[in-house]
């Protein structure tokens, strides 16, 4: 397969510069991954632009001058698409979305090219540790798009090739799941404040508790090893566990992630 690479002068149009957008933008210049002289960013928040601007040495830009990229990144919510790819369309640019739902023909027939590709990264992001699914038609590999996206959020963290019916559940673990996790964390907080602990230390445990976990996860078969390598005949844990099937605490993450991957079809649709 030949893989081409555009050669305009500015690399990559940033549309939407909010949380993730800046810590993509944080990481490709941190690992050199493109230089802040092949970036633009449009982000209608203007102080917002201007602070990147004045941090990064990136240029800012109107909608206008979008089509002076190669490709752009559009990192915007869902419902702002519509409108905003009949200004975005051009025919001979390549493009990346990280909107939730919005499938690669969708993103095709309003933008008029096939040369797209679809991400779905998470907050990770924000510290170098997104795990993000990416997905594109053949076009999109030829041109080179797809390997640039690649390229791109392994900035952040880990990518992962995923077939596009597989989106709308990534988006629901994974997407949402920092969500998830931050409830757990709170409410393990809470139980440790409501028998006896400070807040900020049961916050701080609760914190370091998932950390840990989720290195020790990834050298285990599967969760279940971890939960009965902490949990001793008659201890204490067994005894949490047992409160917490009780609560359908399990029950309640997987509708979590089903309702999450419904929403996400529902998202598409619209």
């Amino acid at each position: 397969m030949r893989v081409t690479f555009y050669t305009r002068a500015m690399k990559l149009a940033m549309i939407g510069v909010g949380k993730l957008g800046s810590a993509i933008l944080e990481g490709v210049l941190a690992k050199g991954i493109l230089s802040a002289s092949d970036i633009g960013i449009l982000e209608h928040d203007h102080k917002r632009a201007a602070a990147l601007v004045a941090q990064f040495g990136v240029t800012a830009l109107e909608l206008g001058e979008v089509s002076q990229a190669e490709r752009a990144l559009i990192a915007v919510k869902p419902g702002q698409f519509a409108q905003l790819a009949l200004e975005l369309a051009h025919p001979k640019m390549g493009y990346i979305s990280t909107m939730a739902g919005i499938s690669t023909s969708t993103l095709a027939r309003k933008l008029g090219t096939n040369r797209v590709v679809r991400v779905m990264p998470n907050l990770g992001a924000l510290v170098g540790k997104s795990a993000t699914a990416i997905t594109a038609p053949e076009e999109a590999l030829e041109s080179g798009d797809y390997d640039f996206g690649k390229l791109l959020f392994a900035g952040v963290g880990d990518v992962y090739d995923l077939p596009e019916h597989l989106f709308n559940v990534f988006t629901g673990l994974s997407g949402s799941g920092p969500a998830y996790a931050a409830v757990f964390a709170e409410a393990l907080a809470d139980g440790g404040v409501r028998m006896g602990l400070p807040r900020d230390l049961a916050l701080e445990l609760a914190a370091k508790t998932l950390i840990t976990t989720g290195e020790l996860l990834l050298t285990r078969p599967n969760p279940a090893t971890l939960k009965d390598e902490v949990s001793s005949p008659g201890g204490t844990t067994i005894a949490g566990l047992t409160e917490m099937e009780r609560y359908t605490f399990r029950i309640a993450l997987i509708e979590a992630v089903s309702a999450a991957t419904r929403r996400g079809e529902e998202l598409g649709k619209d």
